[in-house]
């Protein structure tokens, strides 16, 4: 009996050893020179792929790939080199399966991307998870929302039961020289990065990045975006350069006017704005834009050159604002999610704000979009109203963007809100995409002819018709503004064109980095006709009103005809932003401001139990995103009764807790803004005073996060 076990493990142990030596003859007769190229092999095909899906054609495809062969087999490089620390390890198989993955969800996510904007992904989309979620149920519908979902719930699935069920290689390691020879193959890499540089087979400075990801190709041109962030250190920067620079602007002319001897002055960016006649082939059953077509004629406009098409809203907010260009940043860069989240930034606001102006910004979509709430504060304003304090906001259009006739109210709020002039920052979102391809508007004030196919004239007859609207906000703002009977000059704007697939031959005047602008005003200045960068409008407006203040605003007020034009504005924005702020004499000049959320503050009067189960909490300037605050316990079934009343069921509040009322962030991020101050209880309807202990300690919290951030 022990015998014939004995027997068996011998038979064991034999078949056993039988199957390592197949295992490993087959591990050697792939290792080596064959499974590297192989490997090569594989990385080919797989960019092959993401540029189809980039391209949204197989053919399309092979196309760049027998018209750009250099290109090509230079991006296969860079994904081959991505994945060859494979070879480190016996799991060979899971990991490029890994690798492998990764490259095709950011291929498939390139893909979506680029089916819904003009502008591919890029590497400060990867920081912006939060902003994207929050507008993906605006893209895609709810299916195919869920389809990705479950495509990553199969993957995650599918890479689990690979890692354990996949062979692996039992061939000796040589971890040593495969080490040396993949640190030698990313120097080489290093090197025909370089030289392909210098060929111009890629380039560095991405013009338009929509083109250069088609000439360059997709893992570079993410590459590029990531790595390459911030505005470069000019040669020969030194102290005496800047010096020079600031010299060339000749006699500083100084700024006689403040405060009240200046008007208001209002920005009002218009969310994806340019006049729709531009484009050759549509027809319109009326004008679109009749208010605007009227002002033309009587105020200064042009066309308004901005850095981004199709998306992108906030660098044309972060030009218009700071006179500041985005070609010197990194491609496809947000300032407002890099340095401006860290430190002040010149910017009109600040320059007003020393001129005795209050600053406001208003915005009719969430705060947390783009991070707005922290960046506003270092970028000088003093208050700013998002949707959230706002009381209409179930007053949206087809597609849930909250309807740009509810701004007037907020934008006289902040003017209200202070006894002197204001400088007022409005941005709108009603004509934001995406633009259905079905029709969804039963009786269209405007009706669209002349697009290529139905489902275009159903996305351009949507979109004129909220262009449409926001031409009739633009005459009541204004009529507004004149009733005021106080000095007033406004800007309006288009950030950039709609995800249309436009190009330049579709328009009859300007390119497609080219929006609308028009200048209103109530003190008589004279009619410009004139194209202007978004970057050079504040100083315009500034010149017209004899403001000289400001780096950046009176070196475009006097410079632009300068044949180191360009090159000066880089080495002032490196020194501002990133070096020694020589132009200020080497010490930062601005702080950040504490901005309040909300012009209007939020109190809380009484607290009243009616019945077993019921609270009532009364106040002040209530919004439908206010959320009644226990203890720290937020209270997500609110109900919002109107501007004074709230209302809890099966809440209960002891005498001596705290309460307060909070604002609810809309979006992805479901985080609680500033609201009310904290109160204590005492056990009486009325019994409310404020807990300045708890006060303290919040402001504390919250200056530490905002140090932090």
């Amino acid at each position: 009996m022990i015998r014939n076990h004995i027997n068996d493990m011998k038979v064991l142990k034999a078949i056993k050893n039988k199957k390592e030596t197949v295992v490993d003859h087959e591990s050697r007769r792939w290792s080596g020179p064959v499974e590297v190229l192989l490997h090569f092999l594989a990385a080919l095909v797989g960019y092959y792929l993401i540029e189809a899906m980039a391209r949204h054609s197989m053919s399309a495809a092979w196309t760049f790939f027998l018209s750009h062969e250099k290109v090509f087999l230079y991006n296969t490089m860079l994904i081959f080199l991505t994945s060859l620390p494979v070879f480190l390890f016996r799991r060979r198989v899971f990991l490029r399966v890994l690798t492998g993955s990764v490259w095709a969800i950011f291929g498939i996510a390139n893909g979506i991307v680029l089916a819904n904007r003009v502008t591919p992904l890029t590497g400060p989309d990867l920081m912006m998870l939060s902003e994207g979620l929050t507008v993906i149920r605006k893209y895609m519908p709810i299916w195919q929302i869920a389809l990705i979902g479950a495509g990553i719930v199969a993957l995650l699935a599918g890479l689990v039961f690979f890692f354990l069920k996949a062979p692996v290689y039992r061939g000796k390691l040589r971890r040593i020289p495969v080490l040396i020879a993949i640190l030698l193959s990313i120097v080489a890499g290093f090197g025909l990065t370089r030289q392909c540089i210098r060929d111009r087979i890629l380039s560095t400075y991405f013009e338009n990045i929509a083109s250069a990801y088609h000439d360059y190709g997709f893992p570079y041109c993410l590459m590029v975006t990531v790595f390459d962030t911030g505005v470069s250190q000019p040669d020969r920067y030194s102290e005496k350069m800047i010096n020079e620079i600031l010299a060339d602007e000749g006699k500083e002319k100084k700024t006689k006017k403040r405060g009240e001897e200046l008007p208001n002055i209002i920005f009002v960016q218009c969310e994806t704005f340019f006049d729709p006649t531009r484009v050759r082939q549509l027809s319109f059953s009326e004008d679109p834009l009749p208010n605007w077509h009227k002002l033309e004629k009587k105020y200064s406009s042009g066309l308004y050159r901005v850095p981004v098409v199709g998306a992108g809203t906030v660098n044309s907010e972060f030009e218009t604002m700071t006179g500041m260009s985005l070609r010197f940043f990194g491609p496809g860069e947000y300032p407002y999610k890099g340095v401006l989240m860290d430190a002040p930034c010149e910017s009109a606001a600040y320059v007003l704000k020393d001129l005795g102006l209050s600053t406001h910004a208003v915005h009719n979509n969430d705060a947390i979009f783009y991070r707005r709430n922290e960046v506003y504060r270092n970028l000088g304003f003093d208050t700013f109203t998002s949707c959230e304090y706002m009381e209409n906001q179930d007053d949206v259009n087809e597609i849930n963007w909250m309807r740009d006739r509810n701004l007037i109210d907020p934008i006289n709020d902040a003017l209200n809100s202070t006894p002197g002039r204001d400088f007022l920052l409005t941005v709108t979102v009603q004509p934001h995409g995406a633009y259905p391809s079905e029709w969804r508007l039963t009786d269209p004030a405007i009706r669209v002819s002349g697009a290529r196919t139905e489902a275009q004239n159903a996305a351009w007859e949507y979109y004129v018709n909220q262009l449409h609207e926001e031409d009739a906000f633009v005459q009541a703002l204004i009529d507004e503004m004149s009733a005021r009977k106080e000095p007033t000059i406004i800007l309006f704007y288009g950030d950039h064109l709609p995800t249309m697939n436009l190009t330049g031959d579709d328009l009859n005047k300007g390119s497609v980095y080219q929006t609308n602008y028009l200048i209103w005003d109530n003190m008589g200045l004279q009619r410009q006709k004139k194209n202007i960068a978004a970057y050079q409008a504040a100083a315009e407006i500034f010149k017209e009103l004899k403001i000289y203040d400001g780096v950046m605003f009176r070196f475009q007020q006097t410079m632009q005809r300068s044949d180191s034009y360009t090159f000066d504005m880089q080495a002032l924005q490196y020194d501002m932003l990133y070096g020694e702020k020589y132009v200020y004499g080497g010490k930062e000049p601005y702080s950040a401001v504490d901005t309040r959320m909300g012009v209007r503050k939020i109190e809380l009067s009484s607290v009243l139990k009616v019945g077993q189960d019921m609270i009532y909490f009364t106040g002040k300037n209530f919004t439908p995103s206010c959320k009644v605050v226990i203890g720290d316990e937020v209270i997500e079934d609110t109900l919002y009764i109107n501007d004074t009343t709230l209302v809890t069921r099966g809440e209960k509040i002891d005498p001596g807790e705290n309460v307060s009322v909070g604002v609810r962030a809309k979006g992805s991020v479901r985080e609680m803004l500033p609201g009310s101050d904290i109160y204590l209880f005492r056990g009486s309807s009325y019994a409310l005073t404020v807990d300045q202990k708890a006060m303290t300690e919040r402001n504390t919290a919250e200056g530490q996060t905002s140090s932090s951030s």
